[in-house]
């Protein structure tokens, strides 16, 4: 069977292509680490892929801000339908339909035990932690794509329990794999919880979704900041308070919403690219995280979803290329704050989540601005996200969207 994907093939440049159909083993190829190469995966399945979604931590790899490889196959936002189960699948069954964790986790390890998905130690020989279609984590092939293969099945799985009400709900439903349980987790380890005061830094697609996930927990006033009007605007949309970062620093903003220059809680939802806070803004990669602790109360908690990097190769600041910010740690020592960073764990969120969406109880496609392409028009996706375009784009590789619209 034929196999279309979106791969990374320069800085700036993403192309559909043909690739193999997956089967039960990891071969090599664009970004596999070579002790993963031959892997067998019994314990995995073939999904034809419902929808896929791109994603801000893809956007880093085509800006060629890391050291991606030409030919990664992108994607590690799926969500699909079980068309084939390995010899070693127990409980998953073919036709079920499914959200698959970013975060690959075998199940069996200290940490996954731990409910610490998001640093597996066996699926990745370089580090704790794996990804689809992702820079570093193990070469996992991604899923932007028509098929994809996902192991240790029965441990990452979230089987969806009426196939046609998931379909039904899709467009909400795929935000499951990551940047819902992503923006949530930002908020629960910020602190975030029934009338709270809670900032967001950053109105892309995790930050509108930590947004809609500080109001699901109760918070009192939820602000988001921002440079991009479109954004913000976004975020104004369903019931938050903003900032415009263009005119300065945010605290003199929150005092004039708040009557106090601080929050209870903060989200850093922008990460390593981070802009400092005035028009025209150059790029600055501790901006946030000195922002948060100046504006988050004495006591409080910062929640760091937001992409930290090891090696950043693009930076123009010789310290950030190799993953060294200048912090004001100092602040954050004095003011007693906690900070929660790394991946999120998904599967300590999902199934929740996926109860909220299932009975109206958030609309997470609609406060991201869910906008669905095909799997052919994802260069033109990922050039208008790039440009700053106020939607999460989501790829419909079978039609499985067709005429979906976020409610």
């Amino acid at each position: 069977m034929s196999n279309r994907a979106v791969a990374y093939i320069e800085p700036g440049k993403v192309e559909v292509e043909t690739i193999d159909y997956p089967g039960l083993e990891l071969k090599d190829g664009p970004g596999v680490a070579p002790a993963n190469v031959g892997r067998k995966c019994r314990h995995g399945v073939i999904l034809k892929v419902l929808s896929t979604n791109i994603c801000g931590s893809d956007q880093h790899m085509v800006r060629g801000r890391t050291t991606a490889p030409a030919g990664l196959v992108l994607g590690h936002e799926i969500t699909g339908e079980v068309v084939e189960r390995g010899p070693d699948v127990e409980f998953v069954q073919v036709g079920d339909v499914v959200s698959v964790p970013f975060n690959i986790a075998c199940g069996r390890c200290r940490n996954c035990k731990e409910r610490k998905t998001g640093i597996c130690l066996n699926v990745n020989p370089a580090r704790p932690g794996a990804a689809y279609g992702y820079v570093d984590m193990g070469g996992w092939v991604g899923g932007q794509a028509e098929y994809v293969m996902v192991p240790y099945a029965d441990f990452n799985l979230l089987v969806f329990p009426d196939p046609d009400q998931a379909r039904e709900k899709l467009l909400d439903l795929t935000m499951l794999s990551d940047i819902f349980p992503t923006g949530f987790h930002g908020v629960v380890t910020a602190g975030g919880g029934v009338g709270s005061t809670v900032y967001v830094a950053g109105a892309g697609p995790v930050g509108l979704a930590a947004a809609a996930s500080a109001q699901l927990l109760g918070a009192a006033v939820v602000i988001v900041g921002d440079l991009n009007a479109e954004r913000l605007a976004q975020a104004r949309s369903f019931g938050c308070e903003t900032v415009d970062l263009t005119k300065g620093s945010p605290e003199e903003q929150i005092d004039q919403i708040l009557g106090v220059p601080e929050v209870d809680a903060s989200v850093d939802a922008v990460g390593f690219e981070a802009r400092e806070h005035a028009k025209n803004a150059e790029e600055a990669p501790a901006t946030v995280l000195n922002s948060l602790m100046t504006l988050t109360r004495a006591g409080g908690a910062l929640g760091i979803p937001g992409l930290y990097v090891t090696d950043d190769p693009g930076s123009a600041d010789p310290d950030a290329q190799a993953g060294t910010l200048k912090m004001r740690l100092g602040l954050g020592w004095a003011k007693s704050h906690v900070f929660t960073t790394g991946q999120c764990p998904v599967m300590r969120y999902h199934r929740a989540l996926m109860q909220a969406i299932l009975h109206d109880r958030v609309h997470i496609a609609k406060a991201v601005n869910a906008t669905v392409l095909s799997l052919e028009d994802a260069p033109r996706g990922y050039a208008e996200f790039d440009k700053g375009a106020s939607r999460k784009y989501v790829l419909d590789p079978h039609g499985a969207l067709q005429g979906a619209q976020a409610a």
